[in-house]
């Protein structure tokens, strides 16, 4: 993302989230932006959680710093846990920056092709999914298709933990398209569905090992899972905590979907994001067509699990935040104290 990109988009973001407050003022929201910048992320940090936060780590990778890494709050608030930085983390949709860096690796090897569509890589569905045969795999890689989002699906249950991908395919086939293919921006997770579809059948063998074997592995991402059943020790996994819900079981739902469905810690992410960056993941080649299909910044949000994954090119900085609390205005907070982490890093 450029620089005049990354800070018209802050502004525009600033500027929205100040025109909602003078009309709608939740004060949860409007007393964590007011309250005076602190001096250090340590202190911003342990200020979270008096904002209704249950934990939060941050991991920081700054041009002319040691990466640092910072915790608060609690892992297992029953049991009166603390949350530790190297906690693993359900990461959620930050998990399509690996499936979109795969798929631009088979990209650049000519394994498969930008432009053609889902209709000649999964014929099966050509009349199951409306104007298949103009989706190209760009257009799924960007959120362009048109593809209904399978999560926005009324049957969709959140607290279930779905045995197979393909019963959250159902949830949108025979749908209606919400737009014509490349007409705009939806973003839709059945798009990361499909397209970790395509790339088993291109492959001959599931896209979870070709993302271990050309990621996981050449990185060292060695607190990274594909799926929470590869962790080797459940505990270390991090209680999440939703505020609508009393329960505390909230981290045995298992998300298993592409795109949805990745367990790490927040250094391993900001491992990844830099290599990313910097070009260790990527040849030149490779780097040049992901950064024309898709971002290098995302967020994730499951039940329970909040999560950022950012590159500020301004500060040369990569700040990976993780929150153990979902629902009310969590997300508001979180990302407000997301922001003003990278104010603190602006200012030292």
């Amino acid at each position: 993302m450029k620089k005049s990109t990354y800070n018209s988009l802050r502004i525009i973001m600033a500027i929205v989230a100040l025109v909602c407050f003078l009309i709608f003022p939740p004060w949860s929201i409007v007393w964590a932006w007011l309250q005076p910048l602190p001096d250090s992320v340590q202190e911003q940090v342990d200020g979270a959680t008096e904002h209704g936060l249950d934990g939060i780590i941050v991991y920081i990778d700054q041009e002319g710093h040691n990466p640092e890494m910072y915790a608060a709050g609690w892992k297992d608030r029953e049991n009166k846990t603390s949350l530790s930085p190297d906690d693993l983390f359900r990461i959620a949709s930050i998990s399509k920056l690996y499936i979109a860096a795969a798929v631009v690796k088979l990209v650049e090897d000519d394994s498969l092709s930008l432009e053609r569509t889902l209709a000649e890589y999964l014929p099966e569905l050509r009349n199951r999914i409306e104007n298949a045969d103009e989706i190209s795999l760009r257009m799924m890689i960007q959120h362009r298709s048109g593809i209904p989002n399978f999560t926005d699906s009324p049957n969709l249950d959140w607290g279930k933990t779905y045995e197979n991908p393909d019963d959250h395919l159902k949830l949108v086939l025979d749908e209606p398209a919400t737009f014509k293919p490349g007409s705009k921006y939806g973003y839709s997770n059945t798009n990361y569905l499909l397209l970790a579809k395509i790339m088993d059948k291109k492959l001959g063998y599931s896209h979870h090992l070709f993302i271990k074997n050309e990621i996981f592995i050449p990185l060292e991402l060695q607190n990274t899972f594909y799926w929470y059943k590869e962790v080797d020790n459940p505990e270390r996994l991090a209680n999440g905590y939703v505020i609508e819900y009393d329960g505390n079981d909230v981290r045995e739902l298992d998300h298993i979907t592409p795109g949805g469905n990745m367990v790490a810690t927040a250094e391993d992410v900001g491992i990844f994001l830099r290599a990313m960056i910097d070009g260790d993941l990527f040849t030149e080649k490779e780097r040049e067509i992901y950064t024309s299909v898709y971002p290098y910044n995302h967020t994730g949000l499951v039940p329970g699990y909040q999560s950022w994954a950012t590159y500020s090119p301004e500060q040369n900085a990569v700040v990976v935040q993780f929150v153990t609390t979902s629902g009310g205005y969590s997300w508001e907070i979180s990302n407000i104290i997301h922001g003003r982490i990278f104010d603190i890093l602006e200012n030292r």
